[in-house]
């Protein structure tokens, strides 16, 4: 995929890259929904994919190696990707389940999805077919898929077309439905509407939640994640960034058609460590969110403390 990026963005001058990204960026941050396309020509497009395909790409990897930990035994074949952009969800999952065999993907804009079929042609062993068309049409002629993603497109949409897209992304999930969203207040409330309505359908919440009670989480505390992502040089000049990392926060949910054993109390933010004790914020399997504190006289309990990260599920026994 890098290599592919990188010869798409050849030629074009760093300049360009740098002043169409801030748009993008000042788009995307204020959530702004004018009815116009974010990525409506191809110089965004190809900002995109130097500023925000590497962030995206690394926050539904991370999501759904979060339900692929949940479900070991889920191989699915088929992908699902609606709201696709260059199709960061198929590089994502073609890499978690390797048996995938079949990939459809939607997407609005032109520019982004002759990105997207130029990236996609690396792809081996993966079929992979793109169709122009609008959330708003009600993706009428859509197949049913294993794998359904559903990234970074909430927050463009009204709460009631979100309601409804939810609602026909499940009806067409076989095995697995996965939203993500930006990992800002907004975007855990769109997430918990989201879970809300899944659970209500019979869905069985499979991550990152430990449970499928009411979250317990309250305003203006609220859920999200991070995943570190590395900046090329190319990705720095168009942001005009001087480090050479950035995290991207993201919250996600991931509902399966099929039960799952209950699930493992999750990390809900940086452990904090000090000299001989961790200091863990946690969603547990009860429903609950509680600080709890592992000292050196636990222990493997505490060992294995250590190496936990944000976001990261509990080791059996910890």
């Amino acid at each position: 995929m890098r290599i592919g990026v990188e010869r798409i963005l050849d030629g074009v001058p760093p300049a360009d890259l740098h002043r169409a990204s801030a748009v993008l960026s000042t788009r995307y941050r204020a959530e702004i929904r004018d009815g116009r396309l974010h990525l409506g020509d191809d110089l965004a497009a190809r900002a995109y994919l130097a500023t925000r395909l590497p962030a995206t790409f690394a926050a539904i990897r991370t999501s759904l190696a979060a339900a692929a930990e949940r479900l070991p035994d889920f191989a699915p074949t088929s992908l699902l990707d609606v709201g696709a952009g260059p199709g960061s969800a198929l590089w994502a999952a073609a890499d978690c389940w390797p048996d995938l065999k079949e990939a459809t993907l939607i997407e609005a804009s032109p520019s982004i999805r002759r990105v997207g079929e130029a990236l996609g042609s690396e792809l081996a062993n993966v079929a992979v077919g793109w169709r122009a068309g609008r959330i708003e049409d009600g993706l009428a002629d859509a197949e049913a898929a294993d794998l359904v993603t559903l990234a970074y497109v909430l927050d463009e949409l009204s709460p009631a077309a979100g309601e409804q897209l939810i609602s026909r992304l499940w009806a067409l999930t076989r095995g697995l439905l996965v939203v993500v969203e930006p990992g800002t207040p907004a975007g855990w409330r769109r997430i918990l509407a989201a879970r809300d309505q899944l659970i209500a359908s019979g869905a069985a919440v499979v991550a990152p939640c430990a449970h499928a009670s009411p979250c317990p989480l309250v305003a203006p505390d609220w859920c999200h994640f991070a995943a570190r992502v590395a900046r090329s040089r190319r990705h720095r000049l168009a942001k005009g960034g001087e480090v050479p990392w950035e995290d991207e926060k993201y919250i996600f949910i991931a509902a399966s058609r099929h039960p799952v054993p209950v699930g493992a109390a999750r990390v809900l933010a940086p452990p904090r460590t000090a000299s001989g004790r961790v200091a863990l914020k946690l969603c547990e399997p009860d429903g609950t969110a509680r600080e709890r504190l592992i000292t050196r006289r636990d222990g493997d309990a505490f060992r294995r403390a250590r190496r936990l990260d944000w976001g990261d599920a509990l080791d059996e026994g910890t």
